[in-house]
């Protein structure tokens, strides 16, 4: 394995990547990523199946070795430094990794006697989290008799036994119904409140949006775009200017008194279902085509700004291929589809 050298974790960063590689087989897994997590914040980590990014999770929680590059996660090295990281680190992988046939309780016990809790201690957070995730009715159950979503909450609940500092959700919502996710988002909010870091990997753009301060989209193990998803947003699609204006029968007449201007963009401007839709490039272009509106008297009943959606913007950066290649030489190296273990 490639040296891997300690690198400081600088700032407000709770975790700082460069360079990851990891190979399986000829397949390069992660292809030199490079990614900084700010500290009490989500980062959501998006990619189509096969991009690395459950094998970005399982580098940076100890659980495999990368072949080279440098991760440092609350001030620790991932690699010389594994005992003292996970410590500080929580996990909560695709599929529940609680055992059925313990009680809710005695998973969340055992986690803590495991992170060296004493007896005293490990009973009262379990309790405390029994309680703060709503299974404290069902805390003595075997796993077993609980419901998907009693499941996905108590992961979450073994993943916060040691309080960690940042904490790792790989596709958190998985299977869950819509009310369930919603849930389990308030929690994560909830967390995030109280400065815990977040890193998630999620193919729900609702998710995303919902929870991640910023985004980075990888593809086939390198990261391909980054930033705010306003950010993103923007630099893939634009905006959009939407007016119906009061006399719909007009619409053919606006669309041409902008196409006479020579604006950049708007001679793609589309009317559809009663609107005219308008490509804005810049500020200064949107003032400019309310001008001319307003010049030649078109009265406008309605005006807004669109931009393309969280999926529109996933699609426009990856494409439409998934890495399925990718995915059958991963799964022939490991087998992803098995419990995740809880970093401990």
């Amino acid at each position: 394995m490639t040296r891997i050298d300690t690198i400081p974790a600088g700032g407000n960063s709770a975790v700082t990547v460069r360079g990851l590689v990891k190979h399986y087989g000829a397949t390069k897994a992660l292809d030199g990523v490079d990614l900084d997590v700010r500290e009490g914040t989500v980062l959501g980590v998006l990619g189509p199946n096969g991009a690395g990014k459950t094998t970005l999770v399982r580098c940076l929680s100890t659980l495999i070795l990368p072949d080279s590059g440098t991760a440092v996660v609350a001030g620790y090295d991932v690699v010389r430094q594994p005992r003292q990281l996970r410590r500080t680190i929580g996990l909560t992988g695709q599929y529940a990794s609680v055992d059925e046939k313990l009680s809710g309780r005695e998973n969340l016990y055992m986690i803590g006697r495991l992170l060296d809790l004493s007896r005293t201690s490990a009973r009262r957070r379990a309790d405390e989290l029994l309680e703060r995730f709503s299974l404290t009715e069902a805390a003595r159950k075997p796993v077993l008799q609980y419901s998907g979503g009693m499941r996905r909450r108590l992961d979450l609940a073994a993943s916060m036994i040691g309080q960690p500092a940042v904490l790792y959700l790989d596709e958190p919502t998985t299977g869950l119904d819509p009310r369930t996710r919603n849930e389990v988002w308030a929690e994560v909010q909830r967390m995030v409140s109280e400065g815990v870091t977040v890193l998630l990997t999620t193919q729900y753009m609702e998710e995303a949006e919902q929870l991640a301060s910023e985004l980075t989209v990888i593809d086939r193990g390198r990261v391909v775009a980054g930033g705010k998803v306003d950010e993103l947003k923007a630099r893939v699609g634009g905006r959009t200017l939407e007016i119906r204006p009061t006399d719909p029968g007009r619409l053919p007449e606006m669309a041409r008194a902008l196409s006479e201007t020579g604006l950049d963009g708007v001679a793609g401007s589309q009317i559809n279902d009663g609107m005219l839709f308008v490509p804005i490039l810049a500020d200064v272009q949107l003032t400019a085509v309310i001008g001319v509106l307003a010049g030649r008297g078109f009265d406008i009943a309605h005006i807004g700004t669109h931009l393309p959606s969280l999926d529109e913007v996933f699609l426009a950066i990856t494409g439409e291929k998934t890495s399925e290649q990718a995915d059958d030489v991963r799964d022939a190296a490991h087998d992803d589809t098995r419990p995740k273990e809880v970093a401990v």
